[in-house]
């Protein structure tokens, strides 16, 4: 398992919806400035599905980024399984004016572990920026 992890200076319910909500994955789901991702869907259940499209802005290669939920408590922890079959949970700590989000993921084999934590690491970072944007 490969672990990533911030501290994000909102409410948990703030950080729930803006992790989970299509219209705000758009907004924030890349590693890098040169990345979007331009469609988002997320139905948010048990047996659920979601599916985002994460792009290079040039048009250069995309790719969908899809699974099915095996456990979703609000405000607490998703569990998801991605349709390679590797499995990722996420635990949201309520910390009162914080919330601790921890990603842990299975590796897949094409890429090195340490890129993979950088790039996850990153679009949770790039997610943080968001949430603590104060136009938001």
């Amino acid at each position: 398992m490969i672990t990533v992890q911030n501290t994000i200076n909102a409410s948990v319910e703030k950080v729930w919806e803006l992790w989970t909500a299509p219209k705000h994955i758009t907004k924030w789901n890349n590693a890098s400035e040169d990345w979007h991702t331009p469609f988002a869907e997320n139905d948010l259940k048990v047996g659920g599905k979601f599916k985002s499209t994460m792009a290079a802005k040039d048009g250069s290669m995309s790719f969908d980024f899809e699974g099915e939920y095996t456990e979703v408590e609000k405000n607490a922890s998703i569990k998801y399984k991605m349709a390679d079959g590797r499995h990722v949970e996420i635990i949201f700590e309520n910390l009162g004016d914080n919330v601790k989000v921890t990603e842990s993921f299975d590796p897949e084999t094409e890429n090195s572990e340490a890129l993979q934590q950088q790039g996850w690491q990153a679009i949770l970072d790039n997610f943080k920026k968001y949430v603590e944007n104060p136009t938001l």
